[in-house]
């Protein structure tokens, strides 16, 4: 697998309103352990640019790079200025994750005009990666859900590897942080 796509839930999704909440810590842990499960055939890791997920994947391929320095990132944006409406923090933000970016472009060359743009985008995405990794839990609803339908659709017609990462996960990676800060407290 040379192009892996990973997405998932938007930060308001979550409740989570700043990249330094606890959970992203741990959002972050699960996408690194899910990248590394593919590391040796990667090239390219793609997103949308999404505030959520898809930004704090951008950060963890920044993060292995050191590493990893073949592992390359594109960013594939549904339409022009998708962070036009973002405030202040997250335009700076955004903007700094695009500038560490080895390729950006629009899918559509248009602002926002209509959520087919959106489909549009997942599609594309979809299409131009041979597998994916999915910040999505059946039992909480979010917009992941468009691309995991058309997710497993391709994965019915080809082999289209999708490695989930659900809440379980993340209070797995919570407790085990925990356990070993808590073992790291009592040798001092």
């Amino acid at each position: 697998m040379k192009i892996l796509l990973i997405s998932g839930y938007k930060s308001f999704e979550l409740g989570i309103f700043s990249n330094k909440h606890d959970a992203v810590k741990y959002i972050k842990k699960a996408i690194k352990n899910k990248i590394l499960l593919f590391i040796d055939e990667l090239e390219w890791i793609i997103i949308s640019g999404q505030m959520g997920t898809e930004l704090w994947a951008a950060e963890v391929v920044f993060e292995i790079q050191d590493d990893y320095p073949h592992l390359k990132l594109g960013i594939f944006t549904p339409y022009e200025d998708q962070e036009k409406k973002w405030n202040e923090t997250n335009q700076e933000y955004y903007n700094e994750i695009l500038i560490g970016a080895d390729h950006v472009d629009s899918i559509s060359r248009k602002p926002y005009e209509s959520p087919l743009q959106l489909k549009a985008k997942n599609e594309f995405l979809v299409s131009k990666s041979e597998g994916c990794i999915l910040f999505y839990d059946n039992e909480k609803e979010g917009s992941p859900k468009y691309l995991y339908d058309l997710a497993n659709k391709k994965n019915e017609l080809f082999n289209y590897p999708i490695e989930m990462i659900t809440f379980d996960d993340l209070q797995v990676i919570a407790e085990e942080t925990f356990e070993n800060d808590d073992n790291n407290y009592r040798e001092i």
